[in-house]
């Protein structure tokens, strides 16, 4: 069944969370899985795509969850837990930052995604996923605005990838205490490029990333060919467009 077929179900307001899951469920369209990635925004540590599939009825309302953004690290740890006990199947995909700075972040971003979901134990009927559409999904789906906030199956999926990349920072910040990747995680903060002025990049750093190449020195590992793309405007992916506002924000 396709997206424009879905349009007779009603996705109803006092649904909540679960209201684009009530509906699919309604249609006969389960299981349902729910894909987004930590990490697109950040000048340094990994780019990390998760993937959840919720059980229909009470257990799959899961307490607390919510978009993982809007969690305090403790609720996001709670949440966590309870994601990972109650999900029928769940998956994490990581995407260092030299795979992004050779493929780009829109192409490491999408194939993320298929690789999340095609790694879950349960093949689902349907995706839901955060902003923008993603071709060749096992199943048929739909691109949700602000996902993390209106669907629990992508919200599941935003609090399983932000809780890992998270660990992940505070595990490079044991290795590279001079950037405070603890503080900031990873993303484009006065400290993080006052730190980059100081001690210029380390190999956990995305050196396709501006703010980054303006302080590798001549370091080889800059790729200038997608530093062009940026700055021009002519990447083929959308969010190369917000990467970079992002990083001259900082």
């Amino acid at each position: 069944m396709t997206s424009l077929q879905l349009r007779r179900f009603v996705v109803r307001r006092e649904g909540g969370l679960w209201a684009y899951e009530h509906a699919l469920e309604r249609a006969g369209l389960t299981p349902i899985a729910g894909a987004d990635e930590a990490g697109r925004g950040a000048c340094a540590g990994p780019l990390v795509i998760a993937a959840a599939v919720l059980p229909n009825g009470r257990r799959g309302h899961v307490p607390g969850l919510a978009d993982s953004k809007l969690l305090t690290a403790a609720a996001r740890d709670r949440v966590y837990d309870e994601v990972v006990r109650r999900a029928v199947c769940w998956s994490v995909v990581v995407i260092g930052p030299e795979e992004v700075d050779r493929l780009g972040l829109h192409v490491c971003n999408v194939a993320g995604m298929r690789r999340a979901l095609a790694r879950l134990e349960v093949s689902p009927s349907y995706v839901l996923t955060d902003g923008f559409p993603i071709r060749g999904l096992p199943a048929p789906g739909l691109a949700v605005w602000k996902g993390d906030r209106v669907s629990a199956t992508v919200a599941a999926a935003s609090v399983l990838a932000k809780v890992t990349r998270d660990r992940i920072m505070a595990g490079l910040h044991e290795r590279f205490p001079a950037y405070d990747f603890l503080g900031h995680k990873g993303y484009v903060t006065p400290v993080h490029n006052a730190a980059l002025d100081v001690h210029g990049p380390c190999p956990e750093h995305r050196f396709s990333y501006v703010n980054v190449a303006r302080r590798a020195n001549g370091d080889p590992r800059v790729p200038g060919r997608t530093l062009l793309r940026m700055a021009t405007g002519r990447d083929e992916g959308a969010d190369q467009d917000v990467e970079l506002e992002e990083v001259l924000a900082g």
